[in-house]
């Protein structure tokens, strides 16, 4: 285990130093030598230490793992990856009242944010967007309108209406860049956006990217931020504005795509850690901390503070997906089976760009979550939905 921590230390310091290094760039190198000559070496470096670290922290995992069981509650069906073969960067996923799952993401072949839809899970079809040319949003006022793009949505059902969080930004742009949110009475829309919530520059709060909503013990609360900080704060009771008074730091600076599941006494966080975008030198992937309070103190599972960088990993790249990363939700089937959605680049085509994978998530007997191999799927058993699940034709 003493070989593990070192080796995982070592991952964890590459890591950072690429994340620093890229954003450092992105914001004010541009596309210099320099960055391309550095980048280069130190992402070649992250890539190596991912393939050690992964074989290292499987090896950390044994005594947790080895006696969960991970039976498949349905052994006939299978599905193969990925489950949507566009381009889906930054998923986010709700199962609605009409029993069908709505899939949101980033803007990218499709434009104003595309709606999926599907009865499983694993068959998704596109049957809209948020936003049209004419009402998408327009608050990020310093950006000229051609280049500011909406990025990583949060889809949630409050309070009888699905309020959909989104950012709004381009690359470099982290002290213009904000969050918005619009609503509907159906998750295909028509959506009312009401605009910008904030921006960095209104609280200091550099990167404000990367929406994650929650509802804890009857209050409404916004997590957000990209490789600067991940910041919460309490929200109004409509969900519309933040409470600039609660603004706190909850971990470090090694991640962004924040997503909180309560689960048994814990919230478990899930944030991504690399590059994301580079498409065969993404070092994107996914790691998770915990704490026994939604704002913290975050550890991983040596019990080293997020604070301080301190993540355990969850999903590695594989020989065929390559930066796995940026989940939805975690979801279950109607057997109680959890469930995640993320991005990748497909390895033998990554000109398709971020496209959607699906796999199974496991709990250990300690606790934590889990995902088989920590590598994505090729192919797998269903998830179990009953037919009467979705109502819609």
């Amino acid at each position: 285990m003493q070989l593990f921590a070192v080796f995982q230390s070592i991952f964890v310091n590459l890591q950072r130093s690429n994340c620093v290094f890229n954003c450092f760039c992105f914001s004010y190198m541009k596309k210099s030598s320099l960055c391309f000559l550095v980048g280069t070496v130190l992402t070649t470096a992250t890539l190596a230490a991912q393939s050690t670290d992964s074989t290292l922290t499987q090896v950390g995992y044994n005594d947790d793992v080895n006696s969960a069981s991970h039976p498949y509650d349905n052994d006939t069906l299978t599905y193969q990856n990925p489950v949507i073969r566009k381009s889906v960067p930054d998923p986010t996923v709700l199962r609605a009242e009409d029993g069908y799952y709505y899939l949101y993401a980033t803007e990218s072949v499709t434009r104003n944010v595309p709606i999926y839809r599907s009865p499983d899970m694993v068959d998704w079809q596109l049957v809209g967007t948020v936003f049209t040319d004419e009402n998408r949003p327009t608050f990020v006022e310093s950006l000229p309108k051609s280049s500011a793009r909406i990025w990583a949505p949060d889809i949630n059902y409050v309070d009888g209406k699905y309020y959909l969080y989104y950012s709004m930004s381009r690359w470099g742009s982290e002290w213009e860049c904000g969050i918005g949110v619009a609503t509907a009475d159906s998750p295909t829309g028509p959506f009312l956006n009401h605009g910008k919530m904030f921006i960095s520059s209104d609280f200091g709060t550099q990167n404000s990217i990367d929406p994650f909503f929650i509802e804890d013990n009857g209050r409404k609360y916004l997590f957000w931020g990209s490789f600067r900080g991940i910041w919460g704060a309490e929200l109004t009771d409509d969900g519309l504005a933040v409470r600039p008074e609660t603004i706190r730091q909850i971990v470090g600076t090694l991640t962004e795509g924040t997503y909180i599941l309560p689960k048994e006494g814990y919230y478990y966080l899930i944030g991504s850690a690399g590059s994301c975008c580079e498409g065969a030198n993404s070092t994107y992937h996914l790691v998770m901390a915990r704490s026994e309070n939604l704002f913290g103190p975050y550890v991983d599972m040596s019990g080293e503070p997020a604070l301080d960088n301190h993540f355990s990993p969850l999903l590695y790249r594989s020989d065929k997906v390559i930066g796995p990363g940026h989940n939805a939700e975690f979801m279950q089937d109607d057997a109680g089976q959890w469930w995640i959605i993320y991005h990748g680049f497909l390895a033998d085509n990554e000109g398709e760009g971020r496209v959607g994978f699906l796999d199974r998530v496991f709990w250990s007997e300690n606790g934590w979550p889990y995902i088989l191999d920590m590598r994505p799927s090729e192919s797998a058993p269903k998830p179990i939905i009953k037919q009467s699940a979705a109502i819609m034709p």
